[in-house]
């Protein structure tokens, strides 16, 4: 194994400022990021990914290649909530297997950003479509896992009253998903002139405000952490393996549609991530008998930083030594 990768992406200054959040909460430091700001350099990360997305989709020739592409992200948005849901159902309640199951098979945003800097640092570029299949991929396994729920025999539907049109419109208009793909296509539809007037606000400054943003999610992630424990061994557990299960699985799989280590690599950290913004609002509308407090963490606190610890290099050396 190739440890100084590892060592490399230990050694990112974004990373080293996660963990800097969990250290402030431990030593109960009154170290924090205000709301406003946070929620600001949130929309300013998705908005410089989406329209630099859409400026790399531009000069794309739209193939088979990446409609397979578009395909394959739509199949694993589905494919792990199937599998997910039966597995946690053994341990939890279906109310808080679905919403978990929904949780992995969506994506993290910023898991995603993250990602792209860990390429930028290998000297490989992000392509435009992979963005779009990011957004593609927040909704599919939200309307699986609700599925899933109303067919499960432990429940009682009229109990649950899923609203089924409130839930399929916000997993389609929610604001990370609204703003990304608006990115995206206004990123697409500038001239490369245009884009150098604002080039110093979505290139210059992006790895600042990353850095600034994984503080903050460090700090959320510690906090959570003391409640999350009390859930007992399996929600640590299955945090921890199934994202890198998932990960590895699909950075071997996505060879059978691209050959391209940068495209296999983004799969690969797609499928390992968990929601903690898109489906924790769907989940509150659509099932109020699910917890919060069980897959918040688990995405955020656990998966979060699992993945950007070991298994972004992980995933990398299977994608740059499989064919």
């Amino acid at each position: 194994m190739n440890y100084h990768l590892l060592i490399d992406n230990l050694t990112n200054p974004a990373l080293l400022f996660f963990i800097l959040g969990i250290i402030a909460v431990l030593v109960k430091s009154d170290l924090e990021i205000p709301p406003n700001s946070s929620k600001f350099i949130s929309l300013y990360l998705l908005f410089a990914i989406g329209f630099k997305g859409g400026q790399e989709l531009s000069h794309e020739t739209f193939n088979t290649e990446i409609a397979a592409s578009m395909l394959f992200g739509i199949a694993i948005s589905m494919g792990i909530p199937l599998y997910t849901f039966f597995l946690i159902k053994k341990q939890l309640n279906p109310y808080n297997a679905a919403a978990i199951a929904a949780a992995y098979g969506s994506v993290s945003a910023v898991t995603f950003v993250t990602a792209v800097s860990f390429l930028e640092i290998q000297h490989l570029q992000l392509h435009g479509h992979m963005v779009a299949i990011m957004a593609l991929m927040e909704s599919p396994a939200i309307i699986v896992g609700l599925l899933l729920l109303t067919l499960s025999k432990e429940v009682d539907n009229q109990e649950l009253a899923i609203k089924k049109r409130t839930v399929l419109k916000h997993a389609f208009t929610n604001g990370s998903v609204l703003l990304i793909m608006g990115s995206l296509c206004i990123g697409f539809m500038a001239n490369a002139e245009q884009a150098e007037g604002i080039k110093p606000f979505t290139d210059d400054l992006f790895k600042g405000f990353l850095a600034i943003f994984l503080l903050d999610m460090g700090i959320s992630s510690g906090r959570k952490l003391k409640a999350f424990f009390s859930f007992g061994w399996f929600p640590l557990v299955f945090a921890i393996v199934i994202p890198l299960i998932n990960g590895c699985l699909v950075a071997l799989m996505s060879a059978a549609v691209t050959s391209d280590v940068s495209n296999r690599f983004m799969f690969a950290i797609l499928a390992a991530s968990a929601s903690y913004i898109a489906v924790p609002a769907a989940m509150k509308i659509s099932v109020p008998k699910s917890n919060p407090g069980l897959y918040l963490p688990m995405a955020l606190a656990v998966t979060f930083p699992i993945n950007i610890t070991i298994g972004m290099p992980i995933y990398f050396l299977i994608v740059e030594n499989t064919f």
